[in-house]
């Protein structure tokens, strides 16, 4: 499969490599406004580059790694101009539900099929919590608590889309997006959202947030910053239920740091990283090249994850915006 990446910067090169490691899929051009760094990425793998999306080539896949805010724009342009019937796009997928539903409509209306990147889904522990609260062998779930305590210093936002409204959203939607999609994972659609969040570093948008999910049969609370001293803390979720209490932890929740789970050892499924986004990536692309379509998000899924950070940033009353 031939696949084009439109935009060259921070996460681009982790979809570069993940592409790299997957057998079918080769990336064929490159495409990023900045004409430099289209240039430097697309002569680095040999590929041509452009600064349009208008003037990209045919092609199987386009993913799309541009700005958070800019998203739903070019994904309606390349449903419009380009040939791919399959459209890859980072998270967060949209800012608002109303840019979120136009843009699935677009895809739609095109013919082609939107493919949503959320890659903690493919780590082994979360699918392992996943599939043990699928079960029932954990019993009744009681509580979830998610601590996302990270570091991004005054450079990350220093002259940058980083922290703006428009194309960032704040923690919720750029950085605290997995974990709200991981919640969803684990226990489906959240029926209420509350929670206060802030912007001590004086961002237009927020940098703090403790927001409380409510589940149908279980409460999770979810904590985040990008504010810890110096440099990222860690990333930890507890799980508590009537057979088990679990807790993962590590960059990207590489590490079973505590098991009680009745009538089951721990299993040795613990994993190393090199980098900060994990090896999820990989295990996606694979998922495309196979065409194993049912493993991305649904729609729904990120309906519910968008809606709940809308709530939370902006305060919709009553829990207004979430699916039913």
């Amino acid at each position: 499969m031939d696949l084009i990446l439109v935009g060259c910067g921070r996460i681009s090169q982790r979809h570069v490599e993940a592409i790299s490691a997957t057998p079918g899929l080769e990336i064929v051009q490159v495409c990023d406004v900045d004409q430099e760094r289209a240039r430097v990425v697309g002569e680095r793998l040999g590929v041509p580059w452009t600064c349009s999306i208008e003037s990209i080539a045919d092609s199987d896949v386009v993913t799309i790694a541009t700005p958070s805010g800019l998203h739903p724009r070019h994904v309606a342009e390349v449903a419009s101009s380009a040939t791919a019937p399959m459209i890859v796009c980072e998270k967060p997928v949209s800012l608002t539900i109303r840019e979120l539903v136009e843009m699935y409509e677009h895809v739609s209306q095109a013919g082609k099929r939107l493919l949503p990147v959320f890659q903690n889904r493919y780590n082994p522990l979360v699918v392992l919590l996943r599939d043990l609260v699928r079960s029932g062998n954990l019993g009744a779930v009681y509580q979830c608590v998610v601590n996302v305590f990270w570091n991004r210093n005054d450079d990350y936002y220093r002259d940058s889309w980083h922290g703006t409204i428009d194309r960032d959203g704040g923690i919720l939607f750029t950085q605290a997006s997995h974990y709200i999609d991981l919640l969803i994972f684990l226990f489906g659609y959240p029926v209420r959202v509350v929670g206060s969040g802030g912007n001590a570093r004086g961002l237009p948008t927020q940098d703090t947030v403790s927001a409380v999910f409510e589940f149908s049969g279980g409460v999770c609370s979810l904590n985040a910053t990008v504010n810890t001293f110096n440099r990222t803390y860690r990333t930890e979720a507890t799980l508590i239920a009537q057979r088990g209490t679990i807790r993962v932890a590590g960059t990207n929740l590489n590490t079973i740091e505590f098991w009680d789970v009745e009538g089951m050892e721990k299993p040795d499924i613990d994993f190393t990283l090199d980098h900060v986004y994990g090896k999820g990536h990989d295990t996606m692309y694979s998922h495309l090249v196979k065409g194993r379509f049912e493993e991305f998000p649904s729609f729904e899924d990120v309906y519910a994850g968008i809606a709940a950070a809308e709530q939370l940033a902006y305060g919709w009353p009553n829990g207004a915006g979430l699916p039913s």
